[in-house]
């Protein structure tokens, strides 16, 4: 497959209400095919479903609450997740998981809407894609107690060590690398090159996390070319080849057909 899928992009955020044209047209220069979009909460799902609708086949949409969203109205927030579920087909249940960087204080709340929002992918046939700062082992854990064969899902911006890694791909998840691969200190130099391309797959995260030589700025989906230079390096591979993986990769998790 000779294009890059960018798995996580926040693209229908106000950071790129000016100039989403351009941002479209500039990823698809830089040979991204698809750009997933992971939904936040009730807030996001008009402006999200409305670029997916304005490029077919190119934007796809997910369906889920993400966890900073989860305070205690969050039982409503999961009624409207599982009414839109019902009403289309969505590429996952996402973005969900946990957060313990910014609030402590929906902890207990944020892994019931986790579990139940796991439940209803199974209910679906839908991957997960999970978002954990500062909880990754915890979210790895519910995950184990989760599985039942049925569960595929990516961890989301995973920065986290080797062990971790392999727990995750033997759960059969798969690994979402992003910007920090490029960082300094960002500690994927020291998990890609034992682990392999077979469970990668590749997002930016926009308008978040932007790699080098761009950090700092927002970022957007043409810069998963960065992203993907950094991940051939680190595990010897042509990027080509890491285009090729990865693509594959995605195309496997999110049921679509090449």
């Amino acid at each position: 497959m000779n294009y890059w899928v960018d798995t996580h992009a926040h693209i229908y955020l106000d950071e790129f209400q000016a100039d989403l044209y351009n941002i479209l047209d500039r990823a698809k220069q830089h040979a991204v095919g698809k750009i997933l979009m992971p939904n936040i909460d009730t807030t996001s799902v008009d402006t999200m479903l409305q670029v997916e609708a304005e490029n077919p086949g190119f934007c796809n949409s997910m369906m889920g609450l993400h966890p900073c969203s989860v305070k205690k109205d969050f039982e409503h927030q999961l009624y409207e997740v599982e009414n839109w579920l019902a009403k289309r087909k969505f590429s996952a249940v996402g973005e969900i998981g946990t957060d313990l960087y910014w609030d402590k204080t929906f902890w207990e709340q944020q892994k019931e809407a986790f579990t139940i929002q796991v439940n209803l992918a199974k209910k679906h046939k839908l991957p997960v894609v999970i978002h954990c700062r500062e909880t990754l082992d915890e979210t790895i854990a519910l995950i184990e107690h989760l599985q039942d064969g049925s569960l595929s899902g990516v961890f989301h911006c995973f920065t986290g060590n080797r062990q971790q890694a392999e727990r995750i791909m033997q759960l059969n998840f798969y690994l979402g690398i992003g910007g920090v691969v490029t960082f300094k200190n960002g500690g994927l130099d020291q998990v890609l090159p034992n682990i392999g391309l077979s469970r990668v797959v590749l997002e930016t995260d926009s308008p978040y996390l932007a790699p080098v030589p761009h950090r700092g700025k927002r970022n957007e989906p043409s810069y998963i070319v960065k992203i993907g230079e950094r991940v051939a390096q680190l595990t010897g591979q042509s990027v080509a080849e890491v285009m090729r993986q990865t693509t594959e990769n995605a195309f496997n998790l999110f049921h679509y057909e090449s």
